[in-house]
């Protein structure tokens, strides 16, 4: 069955691209639930579970490269690059939201440890910003509000896991606060496929846009008169 025309776009703002007001956000590219060597992959595994094998294979194909990729553009761009972490201060969670605490402490997902830490390929570098937030989006827990506004950046490109969860709610968090947001579609992974599709879907409807990384580093691209 076709689809009809949806409604929405009509009410829908059309911001043009600027890459002076732009920066890249990273989303919880860590080892506990962004790698194939973190606690999330160890624990399906010795379960023997196949639930990680889209995830990983996403993140190894898709996500780290396309985030690599527009990492240097923007730093090529000399546009801000924000690592975004998830994780709790201490080993027993307890500064945490009561609904994150298992999660943090079962993944010994917090600051100092192995897991918390941001993959190796994605290291961040001098002058690139890192903020730690305790909750599924950025800007419950964060001062990453205060930061974009300071930097000058009103429009921001998310990549990074799990699309349904922490990268879609930061998204729809910087959407209700003026910001312009794109989510790079082939730079963002979660566990099951129609999580992926579906948050992509409803994401581009009055919330923000959803590109692929060929067509942001297309549209950031800096002109020469």
């Amino acid at each position: 069955m076709t689809q009809a025309p949806d409604y929405i776009r009509a009410y829908m703002a059309d911001r043009p691209v600027d890459a002076a007001r732009a920066a890249l956000c990273i989303i919880d590219m860590q080892y506990a639930t962004g790698s194939r060597q973190g606690a999330l992959a160890r624990k399906l595994q010795a379960e023997g579970s196949r639930t990680g094998d889209y995830r990983f294979d996403r993140i190894e194909r898709f996500v780290l490269p396309n985030t690599l990729r527009l990492r240097e553009h923007f730093s090529r761009l000399g546009r801000p690059v924000l690592h975004v972490t998830v994780g709790a201060a201490l080993p027993d969670a307890s500064d945490a939201p009561i609904h994150m605490r298992k999660l943090f402490v079962e993944f010994r997902n917090h600051v100092g440890s192995r897991e918390h830490e941001i993959v190796d390929e994605l290291k961040p570098r001098p002058g690139e910003h890192v903020l730690r937030k305790t909750t599924i989006g950025a800007f419950a827990s964060t001062h990453i509000d205060s930061l974009l506004r300071a930097l000058g950046c009103e429009q921001l490109y998310l990549t990074g896991v799990s699309t349904n969860m922490c990268v879609e709610t930061t998204a729809r968090e910087a959407a209700d606060r003026g910001y312009g947001v794109t989510l790079v579609e082939d730079a963002c992974g979660t566990t099951h496929e129609d999580l992926h599709e579906v948050t992509m879907r409803n994401f581009q409807r009055l919330f923000g846009r959803v590109r692929g990384t060929a067509e942001v580093l297309a549209e950031l691209e800096p002109v020469h008169v």
